[in-house]
């Protein structure tokens, strides 16, 4: 069979090959090859556990995207997969796609929150997320000889506007919202202005609107406070009730209230529980360990039953379909909807879930927020450390910690919990980081959190200093 391109199979580097994802710099170690290795393997993949295969693919709006994109379809065509091409989007588009087409599995290409350079792939197999050891398996494949050259086809059809109608589906706001909308220059601006153009009773101002590879006004992560300036100051100057902030593919999601502040994830995830906690009897929130105690400790009030889970989607989705969870969420921003929806992190149908219990609130999102217990925390606080040696420095500190009087929660990292309150430190699966968050009931106690973080890092070689 004469294939019509001169894209070739090759050997994955290992780096690329993370817990959630396959992501890496491209030219570097991610290439057009590599897009069509993975859809040579994947492809297999799908055919050999199911008895059809039509996959999804989409892309978001790096500059390497789309020629990523057309590698990859050409390596599922030659799978034998039926190809179903939805274009330029937002992750979730995608994800939408799967099942609005009862497709056996899902692709995008995105480099989601990380710089330019990057780029990456998100896969679904059956309504589940293709992770960990699938992920590893694709490299075996190769390694075997396994991929069959077969004929397959590409159909692009475009479901945008099928997409903006289910998110808005069910979202009606009670009293007028002046909404600002931050798009970081990433993929949801595909779609952003169509949906506030439709979402009535809003009045709506957006930012970085135009999808930019480039990211030319800041880099599209929400978690980090620095990228949210422009946003707080769209708020402000607008005497707007709330700001949305999206990352660069629409899955993460930052909150600004009406007063300019942030409102991390597990502070908004209390506002969202309000609600599941009217619609079920004692449901499961998962939420994952880098969340504030006050969060578990505030659901349980009103009657919902908080899981801590570890990091990352992935295993968050499958944890929601093990428990019959209809909401979970994590401090990066990735939330996940079973109530009403489909399980996965949409961003935009997060953040109008968020505005329908805003409109039907007469209090501000600032007061709303500050009903809760008050304390101080550092924000979600990453740095570089040697790929190799991430995973050994928290196993070093773990074993320290644990030779101490201090209660230890090691499902991901080591979160220690103490008189003063909490810290976690954790190594990211998707990056050469560690992760560490620290809360306290007082500022004095969060220092002093912070001193036993930065004596431990430094014990295992690792000089970092926190600044709050």
């Amino acid at each position: 069979m004469a294939q019509e391109h001169n894209y070739t199979i090759e050997n994955f580097d290992p780096e690329v090959l993370r817990e959630y994802d396959i992501r890496g710099v491209v030219g570097e170690n991610i290439n057009d090859n590599t897009a069509y290795t993975i859809g040579r393997a994947f492809g297999h993949t799908v055919r050999s556990k199911l008895p059809s295969n039509t996959i999804v693919t989409g892309y978001d709006g790096r500059l390497t995207s789309p020629s990523l994109h057309k590698a990859l379809c050409a390596g599922l065509k030659d799978s034998g997969s039926k190809v179903i091409n939805i274009g330029m989007g937002p992750t979730p588009m995608t994800y939408f796609a799967h099942y609005h087409f009862d497709a056996q599995a899902a692709i995008m290409v995105t480099g989601s929150h990380n710089p330019s350079e990057y780029n990456g792939f998100k896969m679904v197999l059956n309504k589940h997320s293709f992770f960990a050891e699938d992920i590893q398996s694709l490299q075996k494949l190769i390694e075997d000889n396994k991929l069959e050259l077969s004929e397959g086809q590409i159909v692009n059809q475009d479901i945008t506007q099928e997409y903006i109608e289910r998110d808005l589906l069910n979202i009606k706001l009670k009293r007028k919202l002046k909404i600002a909308w931050d798009l970081g220059n990433g993929a949801m601006g595909k779609v952003a202005r169509e949906i506030t153009d439709k979402l009535t009773n809003s009045e709506n101002i957006i930012i970085n609107e135009e999808v930019n590879g480039h990211f030319p006004n800041h880099h599209p992560d929400p978690t980090v406070p620095q990228n949210m300036i422009q946003l707080i100051e769209a708020v402000k100057e607008n005497d707007c009730d709330i700001g949305l902030a999206f990352d660069g593919d629409g899955d993460r999601l930052g909150i600004i209230d009406n007063l300019g502040n942030i409102v991390w994830a597990d502070q908004y995830m209390l506002l969202l529980c309000s609600e599941i906690a009217k619609l079920y009897d004692n449901p499961k929130i998962i939420m994952d360990v880098k969340c504030s105690k006050v969060f578990f400790d505030e659901v349980k009030k009103i009657n919902c039953d908080p899981i801590m889970s570890r990091t990352g989607h992935s295993p968050i989705k499958e944890k929601m379909k093990e428990l019959n969870s209809p909401l979970s969420g994590e401090m990066s921003g990735h939330v996940c909807y079973g109530d009403d929806f489909y399980g996965y992190d949409d961003a935009m149908y997060v953040g109008l879930r968020l505005l329908r219990i805003l409109s039907n609130q007469s209090k501000s999102l600032s007061d709303l927020i500050n009903f809760y217990p008050k304390t101080y925390s550092t924000p979600e606080t990453r740095f570089d450390v040697d790929e190799s040696r991430k995973f050994i420095i928290i196993d070093e500190v773990k074993e320290r910690l644990k030779k101490e009087d201090q209660k230890i929660i090691d499902i991901d990292g080591v979160r220690v919990e103490n008189e003063e309150g909490w810290f976690l430190m954790r190594a990211s699966n998707t990056q050469n980081q560690l992760t560490c968050r620290a809360e306290s009931i007082s500022e004095k106690g969060l220092r002093e959190l912070i001193d036993i973080i930065e004596y431990q890092l430094s014990l295992s070689g690792v000089n970092y200093k926190f600044t709050i």
